[in-house]
């Protein structure tokens, strides 16, 4: 099992990128979460095979078809064992630090 975190810039809210991407995890059997942050960007976490989760990376660097993609930043992360594919709320401005990784990791989501 692998996992990604993915921090994708652009014009990339506001284009049904959060949905489009939790269907498009859930069917190639992704875990993980995906959530809009305050500076206009969209975070994602990958979790599985690794063939499934470097095809969500790809995929992320296009979006869906009204995004406008400008950069990825991929970032390698321990897996956690997340099941299923949710939508998060967007942090408050005053909750997303930047330290080790680009933002801080929203509560863990594991197997039971």
């Amino acid at each position: 099992m692998t996992r990604k975190r993915v921090i994708v810039s652009g014009a990339v809210q506001g284009v049904f990128f959060r949905d489009t991407c939790r269907r498009t995890a859930a069917a190639r059997g992704v875990g993980g979460w995906v959530r809009n942050l305050p500076d206009g960007t969209v975070e994602a976490a990958f979790e599985g095979e690794e063939g499934a989760v470097a095809q969500l990376v790809g995929w992320a660097h296009e979006g869906p078809p009204a995004a406008q993609v400008a950069q990825v930043l991929v970032l390698d992360e321990e897996a956690e064992g997340l099941s299923g594919f949710e939508v998060l709320p967007t942090p408050p401005p005053d909750a997303v630090e930047r330290g080790h990784a680009p933002y801080g990791s929203p509560p863990s989501q594991t197997n039971p």
